[in-house]
């Protein structure tokens, strides 16, 4: 029998890119619902420092907001008559608050709008996600500068529209994989990640004056917004792009070394995996194939975030609530494909005798002065 309720957060059946890694931990629902309790305790924070809630209040929403851990099904369930899960949590939050101190409980979400939260949290689930892939795109840069320098003059045969050209050497290949990896690291670190608040229409109206915005984002340890940005969607779009970047760069990756390895080839192999179910001798090369459907996935998804800035007037009727999952699937999406491009790479096996034996002959011009021109730049 089914079970009553189900959660749309996912194991990652059909999406085994992610399945396992630790970006798939960072967006779970766990995780969305703790960065809105800590969205909603950092605002406390934020307001006791400038003087709109006591600090008992404060301390008190703090250690509740620490101590409970909502049914991420329940609040969706709760969130089919409010149209997003902040209200249903907000009252979580409250009755535990009341539960311990009854005269901090009004302080709550105090001046807050639903908006504030779960924008805010989206930031915070970001930051986290993006953080591992970090570290995950610069594991993947360390080992192709390794690899470009051990193959700095590995002659190969370069392909154009599918077929054999000139020269070119492995070591090449690998420093201009490494040049697209670097922009959509730095196109990623770059992404401008902002707390959000504004109060009912983005004005500030029940909150105080810009200063306590300032005081939220460093309490929420986020970039401090210039204005709520509510209706003005690019801190989404933007990110949306990025991950979409790093989606491709991998997927560029991927996408040759599964033609390199076809068997008519045999250039490089995944170290390991790849078996298939009806052919045993085969070696299929199962990571690179993953990090490319990652790849191809990934912009389609991020277009969505493309329009957020689209959304009506003050507060968009469905632009923004379109958000929240397309973001989540694109910091998964990056996210895998970066920890399965790091475990590809790190077995990669390079047959140079190979690449050598089907090079055309002729001369591979500055494929060296080119790597080392890559190579010169800080990692």
């Amino acid at each position: 029998m089914a079970p009553a309720h189900s959660s749309a957060d996912g194991s990652g059946l059909l999406a085994p890119v992610w399945a396992g890694t630790r970006a798939a931990v960072v967006t779970g629902d766990a995780a969305w619902v703790r960065a809105m309790l800590d969205a909603e305790a950092a605002l406390a924070r934020a307001q006791a420092r400038f003087g709109t809630v006591p600090d008992e209040a404060a301390r008190a929403i703090g250690a509740a907001a620490a101590a409970i851990a909502p049914d991420p099904v329940v609040l969706a369930e709760e969130a089919r008559d409010t149209s997003n899960p902040v209200l249903p949590l907000v009252r979580a939050l409250k009755d535990a608050v009341r539960a311990v101190a009854p005269d901090a409980a009004q302080h709550v979400h105090q001046g807050a709008t639903s908006q504030d939260v779960l924008d805010t949290a989206a930031m915070l689930v970001a930051r986290d996600a993006r953080a591992l892939i970090l570290d995950d795109l610069a594991a993947v840069a360390s080992r192709l500068a390794d690899l470009a320098r051990e193959h700095r003059d590995t002659v190969m045969t370069a392909r154009t529209l599918g077929q054999r050209a000139v020269p070119t050497t492995f070591g090449l290949k690998a420093a201009t994989w490494l040049t697209g990896v670097r922009r959509a690291a730095r196109r990623l670190a770059d992404a401008e990640l902002p707390a959000q608040l504004g109060g009912a229409a983005g004005t500030l109206a029940a909150l105080g004056p810009p200063e306590l915005a300032a005081l939220f984002a460093g309490e929420a340890g986020l970039d401090r917004p210039l204005v709520p940005w509510h209706a003005e969607r690019t801190p989404v779009a933007g990110l949306g792009g990025a991950l979409a970047g790093v989606t491709g760069a991998l997927g560029k990756i991927a996408t040759d070394v599964v033609l390199l390895a076809q068997t008519e080839v045999g250039e490089v192999a995944e170290a390991s995996g790849g078996a298939s179910s009806a052919m045993p001798h085969k070696r299929n090369p199962a990571r690179a194939i993953l990090v490319r459907a990652a790849a191809l996935q990934a912009p389609a998804l991020a277009s969505v975030l493309l329009a957020a800035p689209l959304g009506e007037l003050e507060r968009a009727t469905g632009a923004w609530q379109a958000e929240w999952a397309v973001l989540r699937d694109c910091l998964r999406l990056a996210g895998g494909a970066a920890a399965t491009g790091r475990e590809l790479l790190a077995g990669l096996a390079v047959d140079a005798a190979r690449m050598r034996e089907h090079a055309a002959s002729g001369d591979v011009g500055a494929a060296g002065a080119l790597i080392d021109d890559v190579l010169a730049e800080d990692l």
